[in-house]
């Protein structure tokens, strides 16, 4: 069994899907140069108050509940690359019929989620989730499930064998609407169909084979076995990588975050579901925006690119969150122009699996830890937030930030997984911690001066015999030892980078002796104590 998914109206199903304000409204899409536009589709409330394709903008600005809206291809890119999602989300076998219009492979789906019926239902559910309104129709070959979905509303389910029976009342315009890519082609069978008085599906059917054959060819007869729902064909299998990516053209540009948050939350709920329908969450937000130029002698149709991305520590999948980061990252970052297009990409993940232990510590939740972070970042600056990585160099205590990602702790093995050799490890435990304490007693620690201290240091023979620091006068004394001196600060690529003298020392108090970090600076020949030794 096969099931088709197709949006009516599918250019006005673009727009309402990011206004659905206007679900309820008649609608009406333009394209043409200004002021030339004309209609080229509309949704069923417009047909009902009157609109006709092909009527200009200015006969129908004066009509008071319509909407009218300009075509955006990217916009029905982004809801038909929705549509297979919603498909893939059931079956891995997908075939991309036509914008709006996906088939899907039903066999052996029931044990998953059902009998058919509650397949279908699901299917148009799921659709409605992501602000798309579908007909859904299932049937036991490809086509008949495509014509049944482009002539009944709603959900419909066709029993194998009575195709030409729930076919037979639908009109002839619909088969050709469905088969039929050239619309001239269309018109011209269309009133070939209405001299011979043929007007739904079952008169289609009623002519006999021959001489249908004889008068229209190969193509009459292809059209006589879609009426009564006997073509039987493959998949044209779709293989493209899912891409999860809103956009929105707009029709006059903005300027403030505040209507650019209201757009973007939209975008970022659909997006959720699309990823949410795929067992999926967010690793990564791209955001760029299409800026108006600000000199005058440029195209005012060209753009500036603004870009923006957030990498997230953890795979998420919660759209108020992604929200207030894109807001908090703005509010830092301003795009600096009116804003025309905005374009939202995520990368998808395979969620996190998480289970506590009983006796581990809590973590934070990841969402609430980013949030943090995100409103500190706004405070103290990008770049002085995050984890401390050190740096693979000679200077000393180089380091960078890096995004902040919790680790969790790794639970210990269960002792029933210990082996008979665990006996004698017992027996050696003693012995091993012993040498434990005696490589931890070798091993000196050192605390670092946050500032390092000024000092006064006199030399003999090249080597310092005398220490005076100037902002503690107890640190004052004769050097009994010194080891050094060793140039271990800089990067080989930087001339200036070795000018850092490094000395480790020995000063003697009443009851003591303390060890200090001493280095002296070969450009401004200054001392400074770094640190002591524990």
């Amino acid at each position: 069994m096969f099931a088709c998914l197709f949006i009516p109206d599918f250019s006005a199903e673009t727009i309402i899907r990011f206004e659905p304000e206007l679900r309820g409204r008649p609608v009406a899409i333009l394209a043409g140069r200004p002021p030339l536009e004309k209609v080229v589709a509309l949704n069923e409330k417009a047909r009902q108050l009157g609109v006709e394709p092909g009527a200009t903008k200015l006969q129908l600005e004066s009509w008071e509940d319509l909407a009218l809206r300009t075509r955006s291809e990217l916009q029905e890119t982004s809801a038909h690359s929705a549509v297979l999602d919603c498909a893939k989300s059931f079956s891995p076998e997908v075939e991309d019929t036509a914008p709006g219009t996906v088939l899907l492979n039903l066999s052996g789906l029931e044990p998953l989620f059902g009998p058919l019926s509650k397949i279908a239902h699901e299917l148009a559910r799921r659709a409605s989730r992501m602000e798309l309104e579908a007909n859904v129709a299932v049937a036991a070959n490809p086509d008949a499930a495509l014509l049944a979905a482009h002539g009944f509303p709603g959900v419909t389910l066709i029993s194998e064998g009575r195709e030409a029976e729930r076919l037979g009342d639908l009109p002839v315009d619909v088969l050709l609407e469905s088969f039929s890519a050239d619309t001239e082609d269309c018109v011209r069978w269309l009133e070939m169909f209405d001299r011979w008085g043929i007007r739904n599906l079952r008169a289609l059917t009623a002519l006999p084979e021959i001489p249908m054959g004889e008068r229209l060819g190969q193509q009459g007869i292809r059209l006589r076995k879609l009426a009564r729902g006997a073509v039987s064909r493959d998949l044209r299998l779709c293989e493209s990588a899912p891409v999860f990516e809103e956009d929105i053209e707009l029709e006059y540009p903005i300027v403030l975050l505040e209507p650019l948050a209201f757009l973007l939350n939209r975008m970022l709920e659909l997006l959720c579901v699309r990823l949410a329908a795929r067992a999926l969450a967010a690793q990564e937000l791209r955001l760029r925006l299409d800026l108006v130029q600000k000199s005058e002698d440029c195209d005012p149709t060209r753009t500036l690119p603004f870009m923006r991305t957030l990498r997230l520590p953890v795979p998420m999948l919660d759209a108020k969150v992604f929200l207030k980061l894109l807001q908090l990252d703005l509010q830092s970052h301003p795009p600096g122009a009116p804003i025309l297009k905005i374009h939202l990409a995520a990368e998808p993940a395979r969620p996190r699996s998480t289970q506590s232990g009983l006796f581990l510590p809590v973590f934070p939740e990841p969402e609430k830890l980013e949030l943090t972070l995100a409103r500190i970042a706004g405070i103290v600056g990008q770049g002085r937030v995050g984890a401390v990585e050190l740096l693979d160099t000679h200077r000393e205590g180089a380091f960078q930030m890096q995004p902040f990602a919790p680790t969790q702790l790794e639970t210990k093995k269960s002792p029933r997984k210990k082996s008979y050799m665990s006996v004698q490890e017992n027996d050696n435990t003693t012995m091993t911690e012993d040498k434990a304490q005696e490589k931890m007693s070798a091993v000196i620690a050192l605390r670092l001066f946050r500032p390092p201290l000024r000092a006064i240091v006199n030399v003999r023979d090249g080597k310092p015999v005398y220490l005076k620091c100037l902002q503690h006068t107890d640190i004052t004394g004769e050097i009994v030892w010194t080891a050094g001196p060793w140039r271990s600060s800089g990067d080989w690529s930087e001339q200036e980078g070795w000018s850092r003298e490094e000395w480790d020392i020995a000063v003697p108090t009443e009851n003591e002796v303390i060890l200090y970090r001493l280095v002296e600076d070969k450009f401004s020949r200054n001392w400074w104590l770094e640190g002591t030794y524990d």
